[in-house]
């Protein structure tokens, strides 16, 4: 059965050209394109549509809105393709529901990929959205009102995928995302050094809660390693990983992966 997918944008050029893009894969069926947030949920609420490829600068409605329309009232996954990485709209795309998050500038299979890896039920998220949450932890402003254009050069390695334990045991894989990405950030020292045992008087949570083992899982996490290169880096297997994931969210109630990241770097839950 083909993933039934809406594309809201208000530039026609783009919304067309995504629509014969995925229509060549033949794994998707595009049911309608539309020009903004407020046609999306109209159209969503109405219709079975499994994952809305969503712009966030649109007309009456922009797409972080509709996105939070969608998760609270609707069956729909939506998933965040812009121009922009600008920072309110990441935090408040992820808060508010959303599955992902990715620049224009992706190559067309890995906007496919994710979109199936969504679908899935998994998150997928650009490398600069954990890049940014770690700057947050380091106490930094993110990004400097920097955007990111589309066509813009982009670093090795793209989007990470989050795959996440289901309740049913059903396990789901990731991609990686690229090797500096993951080391950049003075973050990324500090959440080792945590996940270790070692002292931090900057961790954001109370750490008592989790065994040392779950808490190098939650570092690793947050560096935007996948469950199988958790389990390589930890000498465990993928079944174990997903266990300690599935322990880690039972802990936080928190329902997916990139919340944990979210956790481990802020402390926050929402």
């Amino acid at each position: 059965m083909k993933i039934r997918v809406l594309i809201a944008d208000d530039n026609s050029f783009i919304r067309e050209g995504m629509k014969i893009i995925l229509n060549t894969f033949g794994e998707f069926e595009v049911l309608a394109t539309v020009n903004d947030g407020q046609e999306a949920v109209d159209y969503c609420r109405i219709n079975e549509v499994d994952v809305a490829l969503l712009d966030v600068r649109m007309p009456n409605m922009n797409g972080v809105e509709a996105t939070k329309i969608l998760t609270e009232e609707t069956g729909t996954k939506p998933l965040i393709l812009t121009t922009f990485d600008d920072d309110e709209y990441i935090l408040d795309a992820i808060r508010y529901g959303a599955k992902g998050y990715l620049l224009k500038n992706n190559d067309p299979e890995r906007i496919r990929d994710a979109i199936k890896s969504v679908h899935s039920g998994n998150n997928v998220l650009q490398d600069v959205v954990l890049d940014k949450l770690k700057s947050v932890m380091d106490g930094l402003p993110a990004a400097q009102g920097k955007r990111t254009e589309a066509g813009a050069p982009q670093k090795h390695g793209g989007a990470r995928q989050a795959g996440v334990q289901e309740a049913g045991g059903k396990g789901a894989s990731a991609t990686a995302g690229s090797a500096a990405g993951r080391g950049t950030a003075g973050a990324s020292a500090a959440s080792a050094a945590q996940a270790k045992g070692g002292p931090s008087s900057d961790c954001p949570f109370d750490r008592s809660v989790f065994t040392e083992r779950e808490l190098e899982v939650m570092s690793l996490i947050a560096q935007g390693l996948s469950n199988k290169e958790i389990s390589k880096e930890l000498f465990i297997s993928e079944g174990t990983t997903a266990n300690y994931i599935t322990s880690i969210l039972n802990k936080t109630a928190l329902s997916h992966r990139t919340q944990i990241a979210i956790y481990y770097l802020t402390g926050k839950v929402r």
